[in-house]
């Protein structure tokens, strides 16, 4: 269950951070869709 609110918080986390650090929008991007692939195969 606490995967399925994964998603969101770190979106917001990452929104923040873009904003203050535009700059880290590359990183971001880059650790999110590791953790969305991840996610996807471990199949959690």
């Amino acid at each position: 269950m606490a995967v399925i609110y994964l998603a969101p918080i770190l979106s917001i986390i990452f929104g923040v951070i873009i904003l203050v650090f535009p700059r880290v929008l590359n990183y971001a991007i880059a650790v999110y869709l590791i953790l969305i692939g991840l996610i996807g195969i471990l199949n959690i």
